[in-house]
């Protein structure tokens, strides 16, 4: 009995496995087509179990994915299955699922808006949509690290425990989720909220919302069956710019030379 128990639930295991792989390649297709990607940019992981990562090779195209292209590594990012080297971001990813537990999948790549901000030095931290202040709150803007390395790895030390999207400066976007559809939709979120921001801000800026809006927002996540970070970072609201405009002004006036008397 317990031998027949084994087997279906490694049966069980192997037909997740292989669902999981097909559904790595469909994202990569959809990052490819939607041109959130090119050539052989961005890389996709899923977790297995706790000491298992389903992971896209290094230098493939991630728009023409197969499901024997895939490589499952062990929690230090070394190769159990599978030929060729994983994602050179491998340790970015780990990053999450250490930090994470309820993290799932993880997405990265380089939307052509959202990476225009990171490039400019700039997070996507207002509260100007309210979708994106209830399903994501304050998208920060991680330090650049040289791509691949743990330099990379040490700016996002202290913003994954608290936010499921975040900017890379100079480099582009990284989402997680508990499926990987969710960090995928998350990434095709913060793209279209950049691109709307751009546009907000070549109109004269976005209004902002104010600190009892965003409150009603977060308080209705429940409602919506969002679940985010419990120590999530709320975005700035329309009382925080006014806050920092008297800051800036005052900054000015400080610079400002004095007559003497």
């Amino acid at each position: 009995m317990g031998k027949c128990l084994t087997l279906v639930g490694e049966a069980t295991h192997l037909a997740l496995e292989r669902a999981l792989r097909r559904q790595i390649c469909r994202t990569g297709r959809k990052m490819y087509e939607r041109g959130h990607v090119v050539a052989c940019e961005g890389n996709l992981s899923v977790r297995l179990d706790l000491n298992r990562i389903l992971v896209t090779p290094a230098g493939a195209c991630k728009g023409r994915l197969t499901t024997g292209d895939l490589l499952i590594t062990d929690s230090s990012g070394a190769v159990l299955c599978g030929a060729g080297q994983p994602s050179s971001e491998i340790q970015m990813h780990l990053l999450f699922y250490r930090l994470r537990p309820d993290v799932q999948a993880v997405c990265h790549a380089h939307p052509p808006t959202a990476t225009g901000f990171a490039a400019a030095g700039r997070a996507l931290e207002e509260a100007v949509l309210p979708e994106v202040v209830v399903s994501l709150g304050k998208i920060p803007l991680a330090p650049y690290g040289t791509p691949g390395t743990w330099e990379l790895c040490d700016g996002l030390q202290s913003l994954v425990p608290k936010h499921d999207a975040i900017l890379l400066e100079n480099h582009g976007v990284v989402t997680c989720g508990p499926t990987l559809d969710a960090a995928y939709h998350r990434l095709e979120t913060v793209e279209q909220f950049a691109r709307i921001l751009l546009t907000a801000e070549s109109l004269g800026g976005p209004q902002l919302l104010s600190t009892a809006q965003v409150q009603k927002l977060i308080a209705a996540r429940s409602r919506y069956g969002v679940c985010c970070p419990e120590n999530a970072e709320l975005p700035l609201t329309s009382e925080a710019r006014i806050t920092l405009t008297r800051s800036g002004r005052q900054q000015l006036r400080d610079r400002e030379p004095r007559c003497k008397k």
